[in-house]
């Protein structure tokens, strides 16, 4: 019996790697012969870096760059064992978490921490580099990472424009000379799970601004602003990025990463699933376990139970989630591949006693399901 293990992270407190082991520990107590295959996953938002350094048998690596808010912030990035991938998470550099609510400006947060981290990973020589760009603090376009990377953009007096969405106003051209020869023969895959235009009523501005702090008059602003600024790319660069599906996210960063880096844009789980091949570990399967610290309706929306769930649906194979908790609203779970669901909590907990007893409920709770999958009914009576 081949039994694959593919769940995300409990956040706060289990690593997807841990979370897999520890399914992976349970499952054996009652199926000792079995063949194990655990492959931990993400689906390109928090914990995606460390998740595909455990996977990829990698490193993690810290460094200093411009937060922001234009100030220094320590931040980090992965390295796969072979040296041929990086991981980056945009928020590690550029996160709205990095910003205290009451200094949460789009007019003045930049992305050029993210471009340092980009810059980093090149020094190494990758020939990958995966980015998940949920989370950001940012609604500058991307401009900021251009400018860490050695784009000019540049003012009517031929000086660079400042940090912040406000000062794409200025931008009177785009220079890509300076730009860093090496991301040419580098691959970008983007973990993007939104599908938003770059400008308009469902563009980067207006739907993502008001959470990073734009008042009604900033988001006029800054959507005018990500006008101009597509206006001088397809002036420029011969682009087009106005209404581009996903150019919109991360406050137009993904605007930035298709003109300038020639990056793909695609679901998060997809990259992230292709570059571990999971599908390929699910040959000859007889079960599949994924799960996260919570199943609910927005796990829907790309989240990993259900992006596993789906590829093993191809090839039938059933499939149970394990988590820390469950939702109200799941009636429709076997619609989407998953054939059954089950929380690791058995006693009413607070958060912080859920999260401190998450690994020893996770096994409980594994090992329980593993002893009913053992039972044999006598059907004689």
């Amino acid at each position: 019996m081949k039994i694959v293990i593919a769940p995300d992270s409990f956040k706060e407190s289990l690593s997807a790697l841990k979370v897999a082991t520890v399914i992976e520990n349970g499952f054996k107590e009652v199926f000792p012969h079995a063949t194990y295959v655990k492959c931990p996953i993400a689906d390109g938002g928090e914990g995606t870096v460390v998740t595909m350094v455990e996977a990829t048998h990698g490193e993690i690596y810290h460094l200093d760059v411009i937060g922001p808010l234009g100030t220094s912030v320590q931040a980090f990035y992965g390295l796969s064992q072979n040296k041929q991938q990086a991981f980056i998470e945009m928020a590690a550099a550029s996160g709205l978490e990095l910003v205290p609510v009451e200094l949460r400006n789009p007019l003045l947060t930049t992305s050029y921490g993210t471009g340092e981290l980009i810059k980093a990973c090149l020094d190494t020589g990758v020939k990958q580099i995966i980015i998940g760009i949920g989370g950001s603090a940012t609604n500058d376009g991307g401009a900021g990472m251009l400018q860490a990377l050695g784009a000019k953009l540049l003012d009517s007096h031929g000086q660079q424009i400042k940090l912040g969405g406000q000062a794409l106003a200025d931008l009177a051209c785009i220079d890509v000379s300076t730009i860093d020869p090496r991301i040419k023969a580098c691959q970008f895959s983007i973990a993007c799970d939104v599908s938003n235009p770059l400008i308009g009523k469902n563009g980067a501005s207006v739907i993502f601004g008001p959470q990073k702090g734009a008042t009604n008059e900033h988001i006029e602003m800054l959507d005018k602003n990500l006008e101009h600024f597509a206006d001088i790319i397809k002036r420029d660069l011969h682009v087009e990025v106005h209404y581009i599906a996903g150019a919109g996210a991360a406050g137009g960063m993904g605007a930035a990463l298709l003109a300038f880096l020639k990056a793909e844009l695609k679901p998060g789980f997809d990259i992230i699933a292709q570059t571990l091949n999971l599908e390929s570990h699910m040959v000859g399967a007889s079960l599949v376990i994924t799960g996260e610290g919570r199943l609910d309706s927005q796990s829907l929306n790309g989240k990993v139970p259900f992006g596993v769930a789906q590829l093993a649906r191809k090839h039938k194979i059933p499939v149970i989630a394990i988590v820390g908790s469950l939702g109200d609203d799941l009636s429709h779970l076997q619609q989407y591949g998953i054939d059954s669901a089950f929380s690791i909590l058995h006693k009413i907990s607070s958060l912080k006693e859920a999260l401190n007893n998450a690994e020893s409920n996770l096994f409980n709770c594994t090992k329980n399901i593993a002893n009913t999958l053992n039972i044999k009914i006598d059907n004689k009576n």
